[in-house]
């Protein structure tokens, strides 16, 4: 606390875009089979998609086994000048095409494969080549992407190197897989290395377990330059519809302000693994 006394600032540049917190909303879908049918994917990306734009930040919205999940999604992206970023399973490459079709036509700010999807029961169904990718079939796949490419469910350095070499322009630090294998590390414990590995050549964002502003602080200072939030604007969704969404984006910006002021950062870009304790 012996700085400068300025206000600290959160904004940070994306993809040439400016945003007000580096806070965005992770995707979900199922909602009416995973917590009730007061709200389906439709509904709830209706709400998410505008709130989280008017408070400075961006919804990265699932896929599904339903298309009009994704196109309902970029619609409601359309109205607020296609800020968003759909994230599309690891289908086989001709349907993630058809996919792409849709965002390439309607200019989307960026798009997003969630690779760590290869291990859920209904990709191993699909025939050919559903789930795991290799680096030259996402090459080709980002290659036909006209908006920036984000890699999500990167666990380890050379899976963040495979994407940089496919030609990610962004990568989420995320175990959705580890749920389908049963023990996986923690993303904290992985972002160090990977931020090591690849900072600069890629975005780094890490999605999992974060529920603060000093969580978001920790995070950049293990390497993150964002991070993804899911599961808490569910409820706030449900209780508070868009004025919920915006209590908590506002929670984490006033909490991420208060973690840098005591730190002594005045800008993201000062946060540091120093500011953080790390066992030797």
């Amino acid at each position: 606390t012996i700085c400068d006394h300025d206000v600290p600032t959160t904004n940070l540049t994306l993809f040439g875009r400016e945003f007000g917190l580096p806070v965005f909303t992770a995707p979900i879908g199922a909602l009416p089979m995973h917590y009730s049918d007061a709200y389906d994917d439709f509904a709830y990306n209706d709400i998410l998609i505008p709130s989280a734009v008017e408070n400075g930040s961006m919804s990265f919205t699932g896929d599904g086994v339903d298309p009009e999940i994704m196109k309902r999604s970029v619609a409601a992206m359309n109205k607020v000048g296609g800020v968003g970023v759909p994230t599309i399973k690891p289908w086989n490459v001709e349907a993630v095409m058809e996919k792409l079709d849709i965002l390439n036509e309607n200019n989307i700010f960026a798009a997003a494969m969630d690779i760590d999807g290869a291990g859920l029961p209904f990709l191993k169904a699909m025939n050919p080549n559903a789930g795991s990718k290799t680096v030259a079939e996402l090459r080709e796949i980002i290659s036909y992407a006209r908006m920036p490419f984000i890699i999500k469910g990167i666990m380890t350095v050379r899976g963040a190197e495979k994407a940089v070499e496919a030609g990610a322009k962004g990568i989420v630090v995320s175990n959705h897989g580890g749920r389908v294998l049963g023990q996986t590390r923690a993303t904290a414990d992985v972002l160090p290395e990977i931020a090591k590995a690849v900072k600069g050549q890629c975005v780094i964002m890490v999605d999992g377990g974060i529920r603060s502003g000093v969580d978001v602080f920790k995070a950049l200072a293990l390497g993150a330059d964002a991070v993804l939030i899911g599961r808490p604007f569910v409820p706030a969704v449900y209780g508070g519809e868009a004025e919920g969404a915006k209590l908590l984006f506002e929670k984490y910006k006033a909490e991420l302000i208060d973690t840098m002021t005591m730190c002594g950062a005045q800008k993201l870009s000062d946060i540091c693994a120093d500011m953080v304790y790390q066992e030797k």
